[in-house]
């Protein structure tokens, strides 16, 4: 039962393209902004509705990179209760309202270890989801949770950008319920069709954190034109491919580099 976050768009947006394997520069700072929204019933019975804007500032000197993400969030439902992303409660399916507020804050490290030859980099991270949604609104369950993993890049010719992350994220469980761990994952490919314009698709899904639900599954197909290196806007749409992820999500965002 997930909503797509928008955090993934926001690696393609400004981790992944070419520009990652270019030569070393000095350190850089990346701030951008990028609304979405999503709608489905995420394997419940009622339909939830939710609009999602990740304000975010990207530090990264040699291979370390350093992420802080803010976001705005509010959620239409009948009083669904959201998990770091995830509809882990469907409400009761009376009254509809909407409730808005911050989202769960997260911070992100990634240390890149460069691949030689037709090895990939490697690059090992490490998460934290801060809990601070309203539990109360149902915007987030107000505990902390904990991923860490490693993600993969290849560099395919100039032109295809191969790549994908696999994690363990530890779930705090709010009051009477019991969240369990669970598996991430993603994987897709960066082509870059001129020297401006990049076009992405990606499958991303992770297991789901309570017993009988599905786990999640998502295909996100992206576009990215750069105005200047590692600066630009985005369009992307995601579209669910099991009952635990939404009908539909739709975002854009620009972003720019210091």
């Amino acid at each position: 039962m997930r909503m797509k976050p928008a955090v993934a768009a926001v690696l393609l947006a400004f981790g992944l393209l070419p520009s990652t394997w270019a030569a070393e520069k000095p350190p850089t700072l990346t701030l951008g902004v990028q609304p979405s929204y999503f709608e489905g019933d995420y394997g419940t019975s009622t339909t939830t509705k939710i609009f999602y804007v990740p304000v975010y500032a990207k530090y990264k000197t040699g291979n370390l990179s350093l992420k802080l993400t803010v976001p705005y969030l509010s959620v239409e439902s009948s009083g669904a209760l959201i998990s770091g992303g995830t509809v882990i409660s469907s409400g009761t399916g009376g009254t509809v309202t909407r409730n808005s507020g911050m989202g769960d804050i997260w911070a992100e490290g990634r240390y890149k270890i460069r691949g030689t030859g037709n090895a990939p980099d490697v690059s090992p991270y490490a998460k934290i989801k801060f809990g601070t949604a309203s539990r109360t609104d149902g915007l987030g369950t107000g505990e902390d949770d904990y991923e860490a993993g490693l993600g993969f890049e290849w560099v395919v010719g100039r032109t295809v950008f191969p790549f994908a992350d696999i994690g363990y994220r530890l779930l705090g469980s709010p009051p009477g319920r019991n969240l369990r761990n669970i598996l991430t994952y993603d994987g897709g490919i960066t082509f870059k069709t001129d020297e401006k314009n990049f076009i992405t698709g990606m499958y991303s899904g992770h297991q789901a954190s309570q017993a009988g639900f599905a786990n999640t599954a998502d295909l996100l197909v992206a576009w990215n034109h750069e105005t200047r290196p590692g600066s630009g806007f985005q369009f992307y749409v995601d579209k669910g491919l099991s009952n635990g992820s939404p009908q539909f999500g739709i975002g854009a965002g620009a972003y720019v580099r210091y």
